[in-house]
């Protein structure tokens, strides 16, 4: 007697036991494509929702920085206008406003497909809170973005680079202009203090509250630190700086951003484009830090680079992004003018 029940019969099935073999197998693949696409639905919802979606924490930063920041006066207001403000002196490559100073070069080195440029920012500023942060559409949270130009101009920037892509992870210490936004130590991470020192320190032994306390006024966390103490950094093409999904390694040669102290209040700025044989193909961790010690740089740190790689000075992007064009990013470091 046949076992199969009724409903189970397909007309197109041979009788007897031969039936039952081919339908079982074709039940189960059935079952199987079923848990695939279940399974690439929901990876596809994943990674959307990590990835794509805007999940705003703080809607209006603006308003919150006014009311949080440990910062009291002019500089907790970059829009606040003095007598100095209107004597700015701008040209086509440098910024003078009383003592602060930003000047603008392009440098190229090697030929052929072993061509490298590059282009450098000497800032000095008056008062080390002069160098702020601002987020893409003056909100904080995970896959925001708009382009470096477009925060720069939004924040009445003068000179701008793209930051560390805080919206793309999780982790990290984030304080910006005086005020905590995030405390999820991870790696190493560059402070900045309202008395014009910086310092790489290691975030999981710290808090940010702690860091607030001793005067920091931003911090950056990517990484890796690439020169200290003068001397660039072993290992650096091995470090790994994502701790979650995403790039773990930013090894080879690619377009690059990276910020350096030369001495207080006195920082560099350099954004190396890629990508693009015969103008530059990029350039290594190491050689990036040997870029940044021969500007006279005694500490530098890596920013977020490949197609956010972006230098913006007077209203104009001075590099060529290796996308063809700017990349959306989270964050910048800006100066206003």
């Amino acid at each position: 007697m046949d076992p199969i029940t009724p409903h189970f019969t397909d007309p197109a099935d041979p009788p007897g036991p031969r039936r039952h073999k081919r339908r079982q197998l074709r039940n189960g693949l059935l079952a199987g494509g079923l848990v695939i696409v279940l399974a690439a639905g929901g990876t596809a919802a994943w990674a959307a929702d990590r990835f794509l979606v805007e999940h705003v924490q703080i809607a209006d930063v603006s308003t919150y920085e006014a009311e949080n920041s440990t910062v009291e006066g002019e500089a907790a207001d970059p829009e606040a206008a003095t007598a100095e403000d209107a004597a700015a002196v701008v040209t086509d490559t440098s910024y003078t406003d009383g003592d602060t100073t930003i000047t603008i070069s392009q440098l190229t080195t090697g030929s052929g497909s072993d061509t490298v440029t590059y282009y450098v920012a000497d800032v000095v500023v008056d008062d080390a809170t002069q160098l702020r942060s601002a987020f893409a559409k003056d909100q904080f949270g995970e896959n925001i973005t708009e382009t470096t130009s477009a925060i720069a101009a939004e924040n009445a920037a003068v000179f701008a680079i793209n930051g560390d892509y805080y919206g793309f992870r999780s982790t990290g210490i984030e304080i910006r202009n005086g005020v905590v936004y995030r405390d999820e130590g991870a790696r190493d991470g560059l402070a900045f203090y309202t008395d014009g020192h910086v310092e790489v320190y290691d975030e999981t032994a710290t808090t940010a509250e702690e860091l607030l306390a001793a005067g920091v006024w931003n911090t950056l966390s990517f990484g890796p630190a690439i020169v200290e103490d003068a001397v660039v950094v072993e290992g650096i093409e091995s470090v790994e700086v994502d701790t979650n999904v995403g790039n773990h390694s930013i090894q080879g040669e690619q377009p690059r951003t990276a910020v350096g102290i030369i001495d207080e209040n006195h920082y560099v700025f350099v954004v190396v484009d890629g990508r693009d044989e015969g103008y530059s193909r990029g350039v290594t961790l190491t050689e990036l830090a040997d870029i940044m010690t021969g500007l006279g740089a005694t500490t530098a740190y890596n920013l977020d680079g490949g197609g956010s790689s972006t230098m913006y000075f007077n209203g104009t992007v001075v590099n060529q992004p290796s996308n063809g064009g700017e990349r959306g990013t989270s964050d910048i470091l800006y100066v206003a003018g």
